[in-house]
């Protein structure tokens, strides 16, 4: 394999189309177990990949650099072999940021929660702060030192203006789940939902109905996919692409399951 993806469960994903869409080399999706992932990263016989769920904290030790995106998140979903040594970055950041602007949903001085701790939440928390959100509040299911649990969020906390959801839930097989029935957020004005498959989650559907701002993560994967590219091949691509790749496999989409 030269370029293309790793993950544990890749029935789902897309990247190989956007991908191959996006430049002119072939992309191959190769799901790996916790056994075979080790011994794949120490061979990396590629030359460049991305990382999804759950290896993109896993790959951290089998870098020789990561760059200052990457570093903040802790996280890294795009790794460039050079020369034998690899290069880790962190894409995730800029398609969600991408998302975020392309649909004019603003979080400067809102409240914020963000469904989800792991690589992804990583990313968007990242971006919430940059963009100075006034208070970001990370929900899990499982509560940790950096997360609450869903109970406490309900108790607390549902006078959030944004939610973003970057936990599985919702994902295609299972996708009648919502992580969160958005009624209880009365003052909510957006919510962005980094699952794509489906096209529409209840979640969204459910934003839409309640009159807010609702956006699934097809754009932010397909933006994120560009910026990897721009790293596999060390080269800059027209930003227009995002745009005209995510109405070509929206379309494909949506078709195929009407």
């Amino acid at each position: 394999m030269e370029y293309g993806l790793i993950g544990e469960k890749l029935g789902h994903s897309y990247s190989k189309e956007i991908h191959e869409m996006l430049t002119d080399y072939t992309y191959d999706l190769c799901p790996l177990t916790k056994e075979e992932f080790h011994p794949f990263m120490e061979k990396h016989d590629f030359k460049a990949i991305n990382v999804t769920i759950p290896y993109k904290r896993d790959v951290i030790p089998y870098l020789a650099e990561m760059d200052e995106n990457a570093k903040a998140i802790g996280a890294v979903n795009t790794i460039v072999n050079k020369n034998g040594k690899l290069y880790g970055h962190n894409t995730d950041f800029s398609g969600f940021l991408y998302m975020l602007k392309k649909h004019n949903i603003h979080v400067k001085n809102k409240k914020c929660i963000v469904l989800g701790d792991g690589g992804a939440s990583k990313a968007v928390v990242a971006v919430l702060k940059k963009l100075e959100a006034k208070e970001i509040i990370i929900v899990d299911i499982i509560k940790t030192d950096s997360a609450i649990s869903y109970e406490e969020c309900f108790e607390k906390h549902t006078d959030a203006e944004f939610i973003a959801n970057t936990s599985p839930v919702g994902m295609y097989p299972k996708s009648d789940a919502s992580p969160v029935d958005l009624s209880l957020f009365p003052k909510c004005e957006a919510v962005a939902d980094v699952v794509y498959n489906p096209l529409e989650t209840k979640l969204i559907a459910q934003a839409k109905n309640l009159n807010m701002i609702g956006v699934n993560g097809l754009e932010m994967l397909v933006a994120q996919a560009l910026y990897a590219v721009e790293f596999f091949l060390d080269t800059q691509l027209d930003k227009s692409k995002i745009d005209e790749v995510f109405k070509k496999i929206y379309k494909e989409k949506a078709d195929s399951t009407s």
